[in-house]
C-alpha cells in the first residue's frame, strides 16, 4: 500500500483517530464487491501468496494511494459476462467513493477501475 504506511493518522480535537489502511481497503472491496455485476475481486499475486500461506486477505484486489487526508483507489474486479462494463465501473466508483468516505472521513480523489477479466454462469445441462 502507499509507503509502507499502516495507520492513517487523523487530527481532531481531543486527540488524533488513527485508521488502519486495511480498514480502508476492506471497505472499498465490500463496496466494489456488492455491486450488481461483479463477480469478484480479481487478486494480484501478493494476495494470493499470502492467501497460500494462511493470511486471508479481505482487500485483494484493491490498491490505495493516501497523501494527507485524501485517498485514491485502485480496483481490480471480475465483470459478469453479458454485463456492460463502462455502467458497472460506474457504479463501483460511485459505491466505492460514498463507502469510504462516509466511513472514514477522508476525502477520494479518484476510483480507478481495472477490469481484469470476466466470468461466466456454469450452465446446468439436462441430467445433472
Amino acid at each position: 500500500m502507499a509507503d509502507n504506511k499502516e495507520y492513517i493518522s487523523q487530527p481532531v480535537e481531543m486527540g488524533s483517530i488513527n485508521i488502519s489502511e486495511d480498514v480502508v481497503a476492506t471497505i472499498a472491496a465490500a463496496a466494489a464487491a456488492e455491486v450488481e455485476g461483479v463477480s469478484g475481486l480479481a487478486a494480484n499475486i501478493g494476495s494470493d501468496l499470502a492467501e497460500l500461506l494462511g493470511k486471508k486477505n479481505l482487500s485483494r484486489g484493491i490498491k490505495l494511494q493516501i497523501t494527507e487526508n485524501t485517498v485514491s483507489i485502485d480496483v481490480h474486479v471480475l465483470v459478469k459476462y453479458g454485463q456492460i462494463i463502462p455502467t458497472i465501473a460506474k457504479s463501483i466508483q460511485d459505491a466505492v467513493m460514498s463507502s469510504v468516505e462516509a466511513m472514514t472521513g477522508l476525502t477520494v480523489s479518484g476510483v480507478n477501475v481495472h477490469v481484469g477479466g470476466v466470468t461466466f454462469d456454469k450452465e446446468k445441462r439436462s441430467g445433472d
